[in-house]
């Protein structure tokens, strides 16, 4: 969610860190500061709005110091302003903290500082940081030693940054349960959320770990724990560059996302796949090959859209490679009491990898003994650390807040783990070649779809003016239904459900009237006839539908006027076909409204709070 970026090095902070904090926008946000080491002085520049008017006020100002943090903020604790964004400040305005996290003993600690003389002028959870760094350096040799100590008495979650004025080209930082990783460069050194503000400038990289905090100085860096033992880390380095983030022609980041889903598609299937012998070839569960073929089960967790890949999935695996599968919201697993032995995979599905609470659930499950996987697309994340094993989505950068082509890439990887897993067991030879050449076939049949963009741009004119929709699919196309509804509610800030066709009489029919439009997807499958029964009832009523239907589908036409046709391929595989008219649809209808679909509001890309 919030976004923290910090340089200490040869050349001036200031402008170096308003490009970093815009190559974090994605994640979210409500307002944005700066905290530059200038001369003997902190010089801080904070308010509320977007980077650049922020940044334009620090440009005015023309700091040449070299050392500074920035920050992001999507508000937790107080409503977005100047005097809530960060950085903040101790009383003596000597030491200054970003924070991503929430501090949950912030009202307790705040109590105890206020009997020493602390004044707070702040409704954040952060602001208890600084004071508190600043009463531990009393007894304290360096800054270091006393975030070191003063963390200690912290709860919750945090990723800082943290200077001092009488420490300059110094920045100290630390990580719990929030992301943090450092960049190696050769002018300076760097502090970053997470790597889109850092592959500009560097593409080596040390990602921490909970518990892990240290020292970064512009010709070097050093890693400890909270107990001061020296960590030996080593450098990674990132395979994709600046220009893979970037819109290349298009006007927003989503519409090239959605344009890369035939890339996506590639990419996930690339390396993977032995068509000859019907085999899904999985590198990174290789080693843990003969555990999968015990396992009696799966468990998925997830959140948002990477809860409807599951739901997909579950089809998936289910049908195909025999293993019951239950899926889980990532918010609400670990407050259950599931029932877990050594024979149950956790299956943890998030692009950034971030996901707070898919992270909590994956360390509960962890705990009670499972063998936990992992579906990300960030390497070196946190979930991916945390996992056992795993795969990678390699989708490349996904700036847009609403995921589309990271969805069609985890469908695609969960397609490969059901051949992988499929043949382990009662999975046919032919069964396995048959699906592998039906995905292969996919990234095609999807550019070819792309051709008919025109066509989504006319349908989303004619639907612009209604205020409400329903998604209806059954089956493999049910999760696409709640893709495309909650792809609309993001985008455009209409009202959407996404509902199982045959549920639809039970209760949601009140609603049909000639104002509540229906999308249904209606693909030629095993379920075909129920979903063309279910949208007859809708008919009846005067609803007005726009409908996917398979390509060739002439009948269709009695039900609408408004159809998109989508290629035929294997049924398992028609929610990466079929999910791709209803981004584009989502896109079109929030453009046309005017809305800023690359960051609509209130929404963060990487959700790393509970």
């Amino acid at each position: 969610m919030c976004g923290i970026f910090g340089y200490t090095g040869n050349k001036a902070a200031s402008p170096i860190l308003v490009e970093g904090l815009k190559r974090l926008e994605y994640r979210g946000y409500d307002s944005v500061g700066f905290a530059i080491q200038e001369k003997k002085d902190i010089k801080v520049i904070k308010d509320e709005g977007r980077v650049n008017k922020v940044g334009e006020l620090l440009r005015e100002k023309n700091y040449q110091g070299r050392a500074g943090i920035g920050h992001s903020r999507w508000s937790t604790h107080g409503a977005p302003s100047k005097i809530n964004s960060h950085p903040h400040g101790d009383s003596k305005g000597d030491i200054f903290v970003v924070h991503n996290g929430i501090i949950e003993n912030d009202k307790a600690l705040r109590k105890k500082l206020q009997k020493k003389g602390h004044k707070f002028v702040s409704e954040t959870d952060t602001e208890v940081l600084p004071h508190l760094f600043e009463e531990y350096l009393k007894k304290s040799s360096n800054l270091e030693e006393a975030v070191q100590k003063a963390l200690k008495l912290v709860k919750g979650a945090y990723a800082i940054g943290v200077i001092s004025k009488k420490e300059p080209g110094k920045i100290v930082f630390a990580r719990k349960s929030s992301p943090l990783l450092i960049g190696l460069g050769e002018n300076g050194n760097f502090l970053a959320s997470d790597v889109a503000p850092i592959v500009g400038h560097t593409k080596e990289v040390v990602y921490l770990n909970d518990g892990e905090m240290g020292v970064l100085r512009p010709d070097g860096f050093k890693i400890m724990d909270l107990d001061n033992n020296m960590l030996e880390k080593k450098s990674q380095f990132i395979s994709w560059d600046i220009e893979e983030a970037q819109k290349k022609g298009f006007k927003h980041f989503m519409k090239k996302e959605i344009f890369e889903e035939p890339d996506a598609v590639k990419k996930a299937i690339r390396g993977r796949m032995i068509k000859d012998k019907g085999l899904a070839k999985l590198g990174g569960l290789e080693g843990i090959e003969n555990e999968l073929r015990g396992i009696e089960r799966i468990i998925m967790i997830a959140c948002g859209t990477s809860y409807y890949a599951a739901l997909v999935g579950e089809y998936m695996l289910e049908e195909y490679a025999g293993i019951p599968v239950e899926v889980e919201y990532g918010s609400e697993f670990r407050y259950r009491k599931p029932i877990i032995n050594n024979k149950t995979v956790v299956l943890a599905i998030s692009q950034s990898g971030e996901t707070a609470d898919t992270l909590a659930s994956i360390k509960e499950a962890n705990r009670k003994g499972a063998l936990t996987l992992g579906l990300v697309n960030v390497v070196g994340s946190s979930i991916a650390r945390e996992t056992i094993a795993g795969v990678y989505n390699h989708a490349g950068p996904e700036i847009g807040v609403a995921s589309t082509k990271n969805f069609v890439s985890q469908l695609s990887i969960l397609a490969l783990l059901t051949v992988f897993l499929g043949r382990q067991r009662d999975m046919s030879l032919v069964m396995g070649r048959r699906i592998l050449t039906e995905l292969d076939n996919l990234p095609d049949l999807l550019e070819k779809m792309l051709l008919s963009d025109k066509k989504y741009k006319k349908l989303a004119k004619k639907y612009l003016n209604y205020n409400n929709f329903l998604y209806l699919g059954r089956k493999y196309n049910f999760p696409i239904a709640l893709e495309g509804a909650l792809k609309l509610k993001e985008i455009s800030y209409l009202h959407a459900e996404g509902y199982s066709a045959g549920e639809m009489k039970h209760g949601p029919i009140a609603l049909i009237d000639e104002n509540f439009p229906v999308i249904g997807i209606c693909p030629s499958d095993s379920v075909y006839e129920k979903v063309f029964s279910n949208l007859q009832e809708l008919k009846a009523r005067n609803s007005k539908m726009l409908l996917l239907a398979t390509k060739g589908n002439k009948e269709i036409k009695e039900l609408s006027k408004d159809i998109i046709y989508i290629p035929k391929t294997l049924e398992m595989l028609t929610p990466i076909v079929s999910v791709l008219p209803l981004h584009l649809l989502a896109y079109y209808i929030g453009t046309l409204k005017g809305k800023d679909v690359d960051k609509p509001r209130n929404l963060a890309k990487s959700v790393t709070v509970e």
